[in-house]
C-alpha cells in the first residue's frame, strides 16, 4: 500500500464544502468502501497520484454507508465508483459505456488516471460538462444498466 492515506469524507456536509470549496482543480470522489479488495486497489493507485496530480486534483474517498444521500443521488450500485467535479460542476465523461456519470470499478494503471484527470481538467477549464474519455475501451469496465419500474 501506499504510505499516503487518503482523506475520507464521512458526512453529507464534508462531501458539499468539497464540491463547493474546490477551486480551478479536478474533484475525484472515490465512493466505496474500505474494506472492499477492489476499493483498496483503486485507493492505492490514488493514493500514490496525490502529489503527482496535486496541481490539477483533488482526491477524497467517500464511504457509500456513511453518505447514503449521495450514494443514493449518483446511483452508487457498484463499488468503487469514482465521480468527477470541477468548480462545483459534476463533470460526466463518455466511457463509452451506457452510464457518462461516473467511472465503476478500479483504474487499471496510475497512467490510466493520470489521462482522464488531465482530459477533465483541460475540458473543464474550456468550460465543458463532458469530455470524451482517453482510455481504450479494454481499460473501461463494461456493465449492464438495469433500470426498475416503480
Amino acid at each position: 500500500m501506499a504510505g499516503i492515506l487518503l482523506p475520507a469524507l464521512s458526512t453529507k456536509e464534508e462531501v458539499d464544502r468539497a464540491i463547493l470549496s474546490t477551486r480551478d482543480k479536478v474533484l475525484l470522489l472515490r465512493f466505496g468502501c474500505s474494506s472492499d479488495l477492489e476499493c483498496m486497489k483503486l485507493d492505492d493507485i490514488l493514493a500514490k497520484l496525490t502529489e503527482e496530480l496535486s496541481n490539477m486534483a483533488v482526491i477524497y474517498t467517500v464511504d457509500v454507508y456513511a453518505v447514503p444521500v449521495y450514494t443514493q443521488y449518483f446511483d452508487i450500485s457498484l463499488i468503487p465508483s469514482t465521480i468527477f467535479f470541477f468548480n462545483a460542476q459534476h463533470i460526466k465523461v463518455d466511457w463509452g459505456t451506457p452510464d457518462h456519470t461516473k467511472f465503476v470499478g478500479s483504474f487499471k494503471t496510475k497512467q490510466n488516471v493520470v489521462d482522464v484527470v488531465e482530459v477533465i481538467y483541460r475540458g473543464a477549464m474550456k468550460g465543458k460538462l463532458i469530455v470524451k474519455s482517453p482510455l481504450d475501451h479494454t481499460d473501461v469496465p463494461y456493465y449492464e444498466l438495469i433500470y426498475k419500474d416503480i
